[in-house]
């Protein structure tokens, strides 16, 4: 429901006038555009664990088998820091790989999305998000996807079938208008008039990387009433007309190295519903910082703020720590763990969100612990739904505060260099404070540019805006190109990286015959060229420990072990002795990997077949990659075969 204001939800089975969202995806980031002129929807009130139960449910008498969501940490995939999409965890079955579940899944993914932080606090960008799936693996196409689509929305939700509106591939080059959509469409009886073929730009999802899976989308949008604000006004136009609702994407293509579309033997549907946008819209809200998942947030921080600064500014400052407290949260509670703030990857990126929540807390005058606070009402908000955010309370208030504490040091320390700086350009006559020095205060000790131009007007000086805005369109250039792109993990499944990946199973349980059994993993990632593995351990590895791991893989590589694969309910698995490091449901089918009498492991795979097509296995290098957690480096030289 939507909590106005002071906190009063609509009341249920009421019409309510509302401001709207429109979500969709644009680049790295979910995004919330508002739109103006209310109109009235009518849809049933559902709060978010109503409409994640409705979703699974409506998908499970389908045949569809409901799935854990996996880790916000991806496995195996350098190509990404978190998981940013419900089909990333998926991809080597998209690809072909057979999922323990079937050819039909439905599921609730936990994503994390970083391309744009800093445009964070407006009302258009979320990093943390729910993103409900259902999955067609070779299985059913798009007749019973669209149906389904529909009946879910109209029948479920209760959207009037008159509100909807949908788009379609028009078509490019080789390949065809996606004239079975439109087909099907109409067939549901949506008019001519209300489906609209657009370009690849709109309707063409993929591939991930530069070859792979592809294909056609259909989008659904909500109508909201609002009058078209052109000629052209359609849905996806921005004015605020059409809310897009839910996404249907089809892969029947597999994009080659030379360019060409190639029709893929096994078809997909990848499908996405954002838990944030859909109850948003449904109950009336403004933007999702209205929705039951952010209002107690919010209200803490008001309860917590001693500064009035202009409004925008107070709810912008807001805005930015809700967001970003609550995905520090969910990145610190995951189950599989590893990453707590750090200078590198995914630690610098949890880093950045704690700081950058920390300086607008200070503009807002809240005090020193404010983290601990928000946690609690966080945790308790997700942990019916998310248990592992209370199993690891301890860890994520702990890395929470001692972050705030560091960062309020560094504040200081940035203050020092205002002052500094100010001093000097007084001494010589300058009036000006270069964009230049605005932009390192701002990178360098998280200086917001409002907060610099206030010290500067006590101190009677101006700030280059536009020289600031320069420097920092550079940064955010700089960020996206090193901004990792999504590519689907083991997507290539190629001979190197599943010889790697068996690698980490050996390394892992090397590491626990050396260091103990503490020595769990927590992270792991493999380029053709590497792999690399994070694992707990609170100090250095001496290099004789190093030289016994390198020769306990490199022994169980000799004996050639055959690698099998077994399929059952990961009860059975831990009772049988399986490592299984993320968390699952009662009776959800998993795949278990042994390799020989040496391990055995939960994982998706693939495997090579035995442990001699590695050939040998070399540590290149062993370092720290946050508190408690080191990280190995290491390359397998195969054999021919």
């Amino acid at each position: 429901m939507c909590l106005k204001s002071m906190g009063y939800p609509s009341k249920p089975g009421t019409s309510t006038a509302i401001s709207g969202a429109i979500f969709v995806i644009m680049g790295l980031t979910q995004t919330v555009f508002i739109f103006t002129n209310p109109q009235e929807i009518k849809t049933m009130r559902l709060t978010a664990d109503q409409l994640r139960s409705a979703y699974l449910n409506f998908f499970e008498s389908k045949g569809h088998k409901i799935i854990s969501g996996a880790s916000l940490i991806p496995e195996n995939d350098p190509t990404v820091l978190f998981t940013t999409a419900g089909m990333h965890p998926l991809v080597p079955y998209l690809l072909g790989e057979k999922h323990p579940g079937g050819t039909r899944l439905t599921d609730v993914q936990k994503c994390v999305r970083t391309g744009d932080i800093d445009a964070v606090g407006d009302s258009c960008h979320l990093t943390f998000f729910e993103m409900l799936g259902n999955w067609s693996l070779g299985d059913y196409f798009k007749k019973e996807a669209i149906a389904w689509s529909y009946e879910f929305l109209t029948q479920h939700l209760g959207f009037a079938p008159e509100q909807l509106s949908v788009t379609v591939f028009e078509g490019e080059g080789d390949i065809p208008r996606d004239d079975e959509s439109i087909a099907i469409w109409k067939s549901l009886g949506i008019p001519e008039g209300r489906i609209y073929a657009l370009p690849k730009e709109d309707n063409w999802w993929g591939p991930a990387g530069t070859t792979g899976p592809c294909g056609p989308d259909t989008e659904m949008f909500i109508d909201t009433g609002k009058p078209a604000c052109c000629a052209e006004c359609r849905p996806g136009c921005r004015c605020g007309k059409y809310v897009e609702i839910w996404n249907d994407v089809f892969m029947q293509y597999n994009k080659t190295a030379e360019g060409a579309y190639e029709p893929l033997k096994q078809h997909n549907v990848d499908t996405g519903m954002g838990v944030e946008r859909t109850i948003c819209m449904m109950n009336g809200c403004e933007t999702v910082y209205e929705t039951e998942l952010f209002a107690p947030i919010m209200a803490e921080i008001r309860a917590l703020s001693t500064l009035q600064p202009d409004p925008e500014t107070a709810l912008r400052a807001a805005r930015i720590i809700a967001d970003h407290i609550r995905t520090a949260v969910f990145i610190l509670g995951d189950p599989k763990g590893g990453v707590k703030p750090g200078n590198i990857g995914a630690n610098y990126v949890l880093r950045r969100l704690i700081r950058r929540s920390v300086r607008y807390a200070k503009l807002l005058g809240i005090a020193p612990g404010y983290t601990r606070t928000l946690a609690e009402i966080i945790i308790a908000n997700y942990a019916h739904v998310y248990p592992e955010l209370d199993a690891n309370r301890a860890t994520v208030i702990h890395e929470l505060t001692a972050e705030e504490e560091r960062f309020e040091k560094t504040l200081t320390a940035g203050q020092r260099e205002f002052d500094k700086v100010a001093t000097a350009l007084k001494q010589h006559g300058q009036a000006t404070l270069s964009g230049r020095t605005a932009f390192k205060l701002y990178d360098t000790f998280g200086f917001p540019l409002e907060f610099t131009e206030e010290l500067a007007a006590e101190q009677g000086l101006a700030v280059d805006r536009a020289g600031y805005e320069e420097a920092f369109k550079k940064h955010q250039e700089a960020s996206k190109q090193g901004d990792a792109t999504f590519k689907g993990g083991l997507a290539d499944n190629t001979v190197a990286t599943t010889r790697l990946h068996t690698a980490t199973h050996l390394l892992h349980k090397a590491l626990q015959t050396v260091l103990g059994s503490h020595a769990l993993q927590k992270g792991s990632n493999i380029t053709p060229e590497r792999l690399r593995f994070d694992f707990s351990h609170p100090d250095k590895m001496t290099p004789e420990q190093i030289k016994q791991v390198e020769e306990i893989v490199n022994s169980v590589i000799q004996r050639n072990l055959p690698v099998t694969i077994e399929t059952m309910t990961i009860e059975d698995a831990k009772e049988k002795g399986a490592v299984a490091l993320f968390a699952a449901k009662y009776g959800e089918q998993v795949k278990v990997y042994t390799i020989g009498d040496f391990s055995m492991e939960v994982c998706g795979g693939p495997h090579a077949a035995n442990t001699g097509e590695l050939g040998g296995f070399k540590i290149q290098k062993e370092e720290s990659s946050s508190a408690g957690v080191r990280r190995i480096k290491a390359v397998v030289t195969g054999v021919k075969g």
